[in-house]
């Protein structure tokens, strides 16, 4: 089987926002929910303080928490390895929400069921990246099978970061780090 991920460059992202704004209107997701979310940290103070960028979406984890914890199975792995959510089965029961570690799935207010990133899955068949791959100008984001994408990008990508905290689910997505973002998680800021 293989397993898709995302490719995240930490060192080109500039934090602009434009790959959340493209997943929001591909989903027609209102005010709340927000399946791929920018964040900005600062570390370090005056006179020399650092601020790094993190673009974060479901990671489509090896073993994924949301999916175990799921009492109706609406969370279950494609063929290809995206975690992917059935909206006839999910009661909205918050189950998945609580479970990922990494905080992606999502209780859409409007709706009272989980919502969480199914990498375009539709958009994916038709030949297309997921929107936030083709919406990043800065192309900090790329998508495909981890290993090829780990074989094109290099042997110092990380799975997770401090800010993040620890892998415990396998995920799959893969990170060129800033190092400023491996040494201390920071602070949030907002820009």
């Amino acid at each position: 089987m293989t397993q898709i991920g995302f490719y995240y460059d930490q060192t080109r992202c500039a934090g602009c926002k434009t790959c959340q704004v493209a997943c929001k209107d591909k989903n027609r997701l209102g005010v709340g929910p927000v399946l791929r979310k920018v964040t900005s940290r600062q570390t370090g103070a005056y006179p020399t303080p650092k601020m790094y960028h993190v673009s974060a979406s479901c990671n489509h984890c090896e073993m994924p928490a949301c999916m175990a914890k799921c009492p109706t199975g609406a969370i279950d792995k494609n063929e290809d390895g995206a975690v992917v959510r059935d909206a006839e089965a999910c009661i909205g029961c918050s189950s998945c929400v609580n479970a990922c570690p990494y905080g992606h799935p999502q209780i859409d207010e409007v709706t009272g069921l989980s919502v969480k990133c199914d990498s375009c899955a539709e958009w994916r068949e038709a030949g297309y990246l997921p929107a936030c791959v083709e919406a990043c100008p800065y192309r900090a984001l790329d998508f495909g099978d981890v290993e090829e994408l780990a074989a094109k990008y290099g042997a110092d990508l990380v799975t997770t970061l401090p800010v993040l905290g620890e892998d415990t689910t396998g995920s799959h997505t893969l990170i060129k780090a800033r190092s400023v973002a491996l040494e201390d998680e920071g602070v949030p800021i907002v820009l």
